[in-house]
This record gives structure tokens, sequence and C-alpha cells, in this order.
């Protein structure tokens, strides 16, 4: 202790009381230094999460927005006779969209007839066979038929179907929507069986189970779960297609008998409605803006649902 002040006199250094005077100085230092990281690190997850929510806000607040406008356009009329009866004529209120309502279910059922075996069987090609150059070309060739607007689509088959033929039919509207999901359901196919483990299919051959077999009830039975859930969505997106219908199923005020004769579909209705002078013509359009989206929905929550029955069950991941 010093004499003049009474303080404590500074350890020698080198001292071992020095030594931990010094270590302690640096531990204060090293605390504060983690405490200004902790904290930044802190509000830069603050802010990422801001910024998310209102990205997340951004995308919800316009399909909300939109939902919420259809429903109160829409939801005065909707009724049983919306469901169950035929377009009125020019002048007369009421009437509904039945034919229409039908008409989209089998172009969509002639879609899947005529698009879902080329695609799963093209998916199932890229991803068990071919060669890696011919598989290059395919997926690009996929992946820009992906891209071309659904009218350039209607534009060919109406040069190639309808023209011949000399007439608009619900096959000219069931293949131009099935050429359209073709793309879209070969891709997705192929995704989901190259996400089936290799040991299954090694496991199977070594056991003496020849290839096709092994793909027929051990891959494709694996992977079954996501191509349908790539064939519903594939669905979905083309349920509200109108420009290529516009080509080839043109639509029809009446029910229809036959698959060579044109055909009604909601897409169509809502469009010919749309843009008529009419109000309550205006009305049956918002009805059936609402059905369509209402059924569009039912389709991507069904696939929602599937997925979360097939994780709660531990499946694979397909």
């Amino acid at each position: 202790m010093s004499l003049k002040t009474g303080l404590p006199l500074p350890a020698p250094p080198g001292s071992p009381e020095a030594k931990a005077e010094t270590l302690g100085r640096a531990g204060v230092g090293i605390d504060s230094k983690q405490e200004s990281y902790h904290r930044w690190r802190n509000v830069k997850n603050g802010l990422v999460q801001a910024v998310t929510c209102l990205c997340t806000l951004a995308v919800l607040l316009p399909l909300a927005l939109v939902f919420n406008h259809v429903l109160k356009s829409g939801l005065s009329a909707v009724n049983l006779t919306f469901f169950t009866g035929l377009p009125k004529p020019v002048g007369e209120p009421g009437g509904g969209m039945a034919n229409a309502i039908v008409g989209t279910f089998e172009l969509l059922g002639l879609a899947a007839l005529l698009g879902v075996p080329v695609g799963v069987c093209g998916g199932i090609f890229l991803a068990e066979y071919g060669s890696t150059k011919l598989n290059w070309w395919i997926r690009f060739a996929a992946d820009v038929l992906n891209g071309v607007p659904s009218i350039i689509w209607g534009m060919v088959v109406y040069a190639l179907v309808v023209v011949p033929r000399k007439g608009f039919s619900a096959w000219a509207g069931g293949i131009v929507l099935g050429m359209i999901i073709v793309p879209l359901i070969m891709r997705t196919s192929e995704e989901m069986l190259r996400l089936v483990p290799q040991g299954y299919r090694e496991a199977a051959l070594a056991l003496g189970i020849s290839q096709w077999r092994t793909l027929v009830q051990i891959v494709l039975r694996t992977a079954l779960r996501g191509i349908t859930t790539g064939i519903l969505l594939a669905l979905a997106r083309v349920a509200g297609e109108t420009a290529p219908l516009l080509f080839t199923a043109f639509g029809n005020r009446f029910w229809n008998h036959s698959l060579n004769d044109p055909i009604a579909a909601l897409p169509l209705q809502i469009f010919s409605y749309a843009i008529s002078p009419y109000e309550d013509w205006h009305r049956q359009a918002w009805a059936g803006a609402l059905v369509l989206l209402v059924l569009v929905a039912l389709v991507n929550v069904s696939v929602r649902l599937l997925t979360r029955e097939r994780s709660n069950r531990g499946r694979l991941p397909l």
C-alpha cells in the first residue's frame, strides 16, 4: 500500500497478481464484444423477420383481395339453378352454368386421358432410361414448352385438328389441354422418381427381379403419391385456361351430347358473359369465377392434405 495515497500498489510485472489483473481486463473486453455482437445479431434477425413478414403479406394480400371481391360480386348469383340450369336467352334474367360446369370436367377428363400417360411415361424415360445427352434435350424441350403461351397451343391445335375436321369439338379442347399438361407432368414425374432411393432398385435387382417389375411394383408405387400430386396440380393449372379453348372447344349454350361437337366450359362462359353489356350476365360471370376459384382451391387443398398425410406416415419425401 502506498504511504502517500493509501491505495494499494500495483502488482510487480510478471507476478501472478499482474497476470490475473491482465486476464480480468481482457475478459471484460471479450464480454463487451460478445454482447455487442449478440445485440447486432438480434437486430439483423429482427430485420429479416420483418422483411419476410412483409413479403408474406405482399403475397397473401392480393390473393385475399381477389377472393373477397369475387366472393362479394358472385355470391348473390350462386343458387341451385346456377348448378342445374342452362344459360337463359338475352334479356331473360336467371339461368345457370350447369353445362359449363359439366363441360369443364369433361375437358379435364379428356386432358388427363391424353396427357397423363404421355407425361408419366416421359418422366419414367428421363429418370430410368435414355442417354445423358438425349435426356438433356428432352428436359430442355419440356422446359421450353412449359413457357409457351397457352394461346399458341390453341392456334396449333386449331390448325392441326379444327381446320381439317372443319369444326370445333370437345376432342380438340381436350387435346390442347392435354398437350399443355404433358411437359408439367413429365418433369414432375421425373423428379419424384429420382427421389426414390437407388438402394430400392439395387435390392430388387439383387433378388432377381427384372428391371421393369422393379419399376412398376417398387419404384412407381413408392413415387405414386408424388406423381399424383403433380397430376392434380397440372389439371388445376389448365382448369382456368380460356384462350386455347376459344380456338378449339369454342363454347356451347346447350348440353353437349357428342365429343365431336363444341362444348361449354366455365372459362369460356365467364369470358362470354364478362364482355357482354348485360348486368345479369356480369353477375353470372362473377358467380362462374367464384365456382372456378373454389374448384381450383379445393384441388390445391387436397394436394396439401395428401402431402401432409404422407409426411405424417413417415413415407419418403416424394
